[in-house]
């Protein structure tokens, strides 16, 4: 039942991958206008009947329906592949964090505080004009961290002298 399974979905994958490039070509694109030229001239034939306007409207409505599913097996597959190679790089880059590997599987509130990091950090090389700099998260946090420590032996300081 297993063997079933892959057998199934690598078909799929692979004709959905085929019929992706295939339809988004200009080629595929002329024959779908060519398609509707047809049709449109077809209906001084059938005096612009109901019929008529049912042919292209349920021929485009199943055409819509099932290309759903195949531009989204597609994109997934694409998806996972660019996620696994910016993973590549994340693990091999000995300055990158770590932490962001495998980030698509984080809550979306994990992804907002990571956000808020960066957007922290693009906030920061605005200010200093270092627009090639580099700053990571990790470095974030121990810049926080090194701001907490001095504000708590500041706090520290001023209760000892009171």
């Amino acid at each position: 039942m297993e063997t079933k399974k892959k057998t199934i979905k690598t078909a799929f994958t692979s004709f959905s991958t085929w019929l992706t490039k295939a339809t988004g070509t200009p080629t595929a694109f002329f024959i779908a206008l060519l398609t509707v030229i047809l049709w449109a001239i077809c209906g001084h034939f059938f005096n612009y009947s109901e019929t008529w306007q049912l042919v292209i409207n349920t021929g485009t409505t199943i055409v819509t329906f099932l290309m759903i599913f195949v531009i989204q097996q597609s994109q997934n597959k694409d998806t996972l592949a660019l996620h696994l190679k910016l993973n590549e790089l994340i693990a091999a880059n000995k300055s990158t964090s770590n932490r962001l590997v495998s980030s698509e599987n984080l809550s979306d509130e994990e992804l907002e505080v990571i956000k808020k990091y960066y957007e922290k950090i693009s906030q920061i090389t605005k200010e200093k004009n270092e627009l090639f700099e580099t700053h990571s998260i990790d470095e974030a946090e121990e810049n926080a961290e090194e701001k907490s420590n001095l504000n708590k032996s500041t706090s520290t300081n001023k209760s000892t002298k009171k």
